[in-house]
């Protein structure tokens, strides 16, 4: 049961919640205030939940909708394939993500109570967001494309740091969107090997209506994108000039297109790909999460 339980959730993928939600621990310091640690395990505990109800939907979805039975899953798209191999437990997904959807609803109303109304601007969006991604969004190639930068960037990330204490200024919103491409771009490449199952079961994301090559210059846009903000941020002092650091990262995104487009059609070859890119989203939060840090440090050393 546990083994069924962690594949359903894609526990090997909850990495990028801790990441974002440390990033915004970090953020929050960073501002100046001082991060209070049950407040910091409540939310940890809601993103924790909201990735996991969101995976549990979706690897339920796909099951009753045939799709996984149609996708040659790899170890980075098509889902974790636990259920095409024991469908008796597809009940067991399915309770799975509508009790952590109601810890996420009981974490959130508890903060809410904290926090004031204002937090349900976060809180109702997000829940909207963990159960309709898989049914109802994937048949909208932009909705599709934005929703899980809007689910990490902008509700997970700026919803940790304005509920850690933190201020939602400039370099807060800069943060955000760079996350959210990050977000966008993994959840886009990892579309690409589904194609064609995709198509089958009705889903209309970004490569199924513009073609894989125009959808390659779409995630080499978004990388770039990333890159300018970042640079943007800095040059604003929003940022400190430390965080350039990320910028090492730039010929790994080149090795990166390359690979993508020597297999743009060939989708055994394009797994080193879809890792490399999983390694990259990790990547430029935690270098980013890093500069803050240190940076911070030494700021108080220097007041000290």
């Amino acid at each position: 049961m546990l083994k069924v339980l962690l594949g359903v959730a894609r526990w090997n993928f909850l990495s990028l919640t801790l990441i974002t939600v440390a990033l915004a621990a970090v953020t929050t310091r960073f501002q100046g205030a001082v991060l209070q640690p049950l407040q910091l395990g409540l939310v940890l505990l809601l993103a924790l939940c909201a990735h996991i109800s969101v995976n549990a939907f979706n690897e339920y979805f796909d099951f009753r909708s045939g799709l996984d039975l149609l996708t040659k899953r790899t170890p980075f798209s098509g889902g974790s394939g636990t259920l095409p191999q024991q469908p008796a437990y597809a009940k067991v997904a399915l309770m799975l993500a509508l009790a952590t959807l109601v810890l996420v609803v009981s974490i959130g109303l508890y903060l809410t109570w904290q926090l004031g109304l204002k937090a349900l601007w976060i809180g109702i969006p997000g829940v909207l967001l963990v159960y309709a991604y898989t049914q109802y969004l994937q048949r909208w190639p932009l909705v599709c494309l934005l929703a899980p930068g809007v689910g990490f960037g902008g509700l997970m990330f700026l919803g940790a740091v304005w509920t850690l204490g933190g201020v939602i200024h400039l370099s807060s919103i800069f943060l955000a969107l760079m996350l959210a491409l990050l977000c966008s771009n993994l959840l886009l490449l990892n579309q690409f090997p589904d194609v064609e199952a995709d198509r089958q079961v009705g889903r209309r994301h970004l490569p199924i209506v513009i073609g894989l090559t125009r959808s390659l210059v779409v995630f080499a846009l978004l990388y770039l994108l990333n890159f300018v903000l970042l640079m943007i941020a800095v040059l604003l002092q929003l940022l400190p000039v430390v965080c350039l650091i990320v910028l090492f990262i730039v010929p790994l995104v080149l090795l990166l297109l390359h690979k993508i487009k020597a297999h743009l059609q060939q989708k055994a070859e394009l797994v080193p790909a879809l890792a490399l890119n999983v390694l990259l989203v990790h990547l430029y939060p935690l270098l980013l999460l890093l500069s803050l840090y240190f940076s911070t440090d030494v700021v108080s050393a220097a007041t000290g």
